[in-house]
């Protein structure tokens, strides 16, 4: 029998810590290595290109950056949700974006996926931490989701079968879109089936991103019904190209045959199975296979040149086999989106499971042979009619089905948007229960037409709300330095970034605590193309917390009672600000007034490797080049190094031609 129950899991983990505490005006830092130059573009395929350009994100808002993590690992106990039969044992991560950990065969003891030995974060996501390994579930838009580390929403529900399933489910706060992933397995079967549902309850149309991203070990072949496929490295560029032997002579369905970091978008005739499978020596593996809306299949390679290698012992610990990833989504590549109506859904069946092959043909040099047999093993243990009619039976008689018992709590924003727009969205609750603190100030909003200020003069940190419905509510409240501040907030989301910062000025006439708006001035100014004035106000910025903190300042948020969690705040806020302005004063070739605020940060900031980074840009700058070095030579790790991120390499090369240690070496693409 089936069965669904609570577990822990212990792991060597690095702790989340805060967010950061800045609103996120800026678009995903590592944007620019998912673009494709216009010239490429141009020679797209039509609808290609026309995915490619919809509705690009224009900041991270309403969801906050996470990067208070570290690099320090201690046991730690992970709440799980294990799913079994007699056939697999599934462990999931609920408060870790659904996460899937495990996916354990017991017929033969395979682990059928990269399973990390660690949890450790690092700056992947769209608004920062993520980890790797396993199976996650990414929606909103091009890159890792930000609910990667981010509990959702679980519960068991009845499936098909009369047996137990578990339900996940979130609001996916980029796209503003509820969604939900179903799990469970048939009683005497291999395979994992997982229904999943993305809604649009509103009155427009929405742009809808999703990849079911599989990590496996990276000794494998990985294998799709394809003759061709778009490559895509970190050059901005998107080329097709021939599957499996590319115009070098290189067989590159094998990762470990890639020097480099890239993708390959396999593209897949119309009417065939939609699968993708990876198989190591002995012709077993993991197959992934879908209903035909999962459109897309891709292979990422980190590639052997120093620069995966160190990605792939970052992510988790030395010793440990490298991964790459198969992937499945609902277009033909990451870099494209599609439009969901107002009122309709996108909904579609995944299924996981074991796959064995002959491998003398399946890891052989004929292509068609190739396929052909492991698409011959895959019909006769999941034949395609077969998930058809699970998806059918899925969808008419268990997606809307309410939940029977819940396991664990997601966050508070869909009850809030429910609260607000009357949705009806069967088989996914949103109680009014999950509404937390951060949700409070709009509720009240929502309530009286009023947002609080906060209490005692503090720093107006309620987290942002953009969407179209409270922006209009803003527009109407009475005009304080909060409500301004969140105006601003929203307009800038919405593109009127003139307005923006005209409401940021208004507010800033009025405020007793400046520094809110005057990072946002700061921000509008860097992007506007006024470096300058950015660095003016980011200095302003910091000085100004620094000035109110001392006088008692709550920079933790409204209602937080002094203490002390008022101190780590400040000392939050304090760090945030401070490596913005640096940053901000370095680029307009400022050092003097850079070292003087150097001096001004709180010493736990210093000691970070993200200033350590800082500190030798400022020695460069100062032209102090052997101390630069120095720092370089007594080592830092800069927990958040976004990928693709060549700064490490750049800089060293400013004091030295020697070859940059293994340590630094974080370059993903041909020097």
């Amino acid at each position: 029998m089936t069965t669904v129950r609570r577990a822990v899991l212990t792991l060597p983990a690095a702790p989340l810590g805060p967010d950061n505490p800045l609103p996120a005006l800026r678009a995903p830092a590592g944007a620019g290595a998912h673009a494709v130059d216009p010239r490429t573009l141009a020679e797209l395929p039509r609808d290609m290109a026309r995915g490619i350009g919809r509705d690009p994100l224009r900041s991270l808002l309403p969801a906050p950056v996470r990067d208070g993590y570290g690099r320090e690992r201690t046991p730690a106990d992970l709440d799980t949700i294990v799913i079994e039969n007699d056939r697999l044992r599934v462990t999931v991560l609920p408060g870790l974006g659904g996460r899937v950990h495990s996916l354990h065969h017991k017929p033969t003891g395979r682990e059928l996926l990269y399973r990390n030995p660690v949890f450790q974060p690092a700056a992947f996501a769209l608004n920062g931490a993520w980890f790797s390994g396993g199976v996650e579930w990414n929606i909103g838009a091009t890159g890792h989701t930000t609910l990667s580390c981010s509990p959702l929403h679980a519960a068991i529900v009845r499936a098909p079968d009369g047996g137990p399933m578990l339900r996940l489910w979130e609001w996916e706060r980029l796209r503003d879109l509820p969604f939900q992933v179903d799990l469970w397995l048939p009683e005497g079967s291999d395979f994992l089936y997982v229904g999943v549902r993305i809604r649009n309850p509103h009155e427009r149309t929405a742009p809808v991103y999703w990849w079911s991203n599989i990590a496996v070990p990276e000794d494998r072949r990985v294998l799709a019904p394809a003759d061709a496929a778009w490559h895509h490295g970190y050059e901005r560029g998107l080329s097709r190209v021939p599957v499996p032997v590319t115009e070098d002579g290189t067989d590159r369905t094998y990762p470990l045959n890639s020097t480099h970091a890239a993708d390959w978008f396999y593209d897949l005739p119309e009417g065939r199975r939609r699968w993708i499978a990876a198989l190591d020596a002995d012709g077993t593996g993991l197959v992934q296979t879908s209903t035909d809306p999962l459109r897309g299949r891709k292979l990422f390679v980190w590639g052997t040149g120093r620069g995966g290698r160190r990605w792939q012992e970052w992510l988790t610990e030395p010793g440990t086999p490298g991964y790459a990833e198969i992937q499945a989504g609902l277009a033909r590549t990451q870099l494209e989106h599609l439009e969901l109506a107002a009122g309709a859904e996108f909904s579609w069946l995944e299924a996981y499971g074991p796959i064995a092959a002959d491998p003398a043909t399946a890891l052989g040099e004929d292509w068609s042979a190739a396929r052909a047999d492991v698409e011959r093993s895959l019909s006769g243990a999941l034949p395609r009619a077969t998930v058809d009619a699970a998806y059918t039976a899925w969808r008419e008689e268990a997606a809307d089905l309410a939940p029977e018992e819940v396991l664990a709590a997601g966050s508070g924003w869909g009850a809030l948007e429910v609260l607000r727009g009357g949705h009806e969205l069967p088989g996914t609750p949103f109680p009014e229960s999950t509404l937390g603190p951060e949700q409070e100030p709009w509720r009240e909003l929502l309530r009286t037409g009023v947002l609080p200020a906060p209490v005692n003069g503090a720093a107006p940190l309620i987290a942002p709300l953009v969407a179209s419905p409270w922006r209009d509510m803003l527009e109407t409240a009475p005009a304080d330095p909060t409500t301004e501040y969140q105006l601003g907030i929203a307009q800038w989301h919405a593109g009127d970034r003139a307005q923006a910062v005209r409401s940021w000025e208004r507010g800033l006439k009025e405020a007793g605590t400046r520094w809110p708006l005057l990072y946002c001035l700061a921000v509008a100014d860097r992007e506007d193309g006024h470096p300058e004035r950015a660095a003016d106000h980011f200095e302003e910025a910091f000085t100004d917390h620094e000035a109110t903190a001392g006088g008692g300042e709550s920079a933790t948020g409204p209602g937080t009672t002094a203490g002390a969690d008022d101190d780590e705040g400040r000392a939050l806020v304090a760090t945030a600000l401070g490596r913005e302005a640096l940053d901000a004063l370095l680029a307009v070739d400022r050092p003097d007034r850079a070292r003087a605020l150097w001096h001004r940060l709180p010493d736990s900031a210093r000691r970070r490797g993200a200033f350590r980074l800082i500190e030798v840009r400022l020695l460069l700058a100062e032209r102090r080049p052997d101390e630069a070095r120095a720092v370089f030579d007594a080592g830092f790790e800069v927990a958040d190094l976004r990928e693709g991120a060549e700064v490490l390499g750049e800089l060293w090369q400013r004091f030295t031609d020697e070859l940059l240690p293994d340590a630094y070496e974080f370059r993903m693409r041909p020097s």
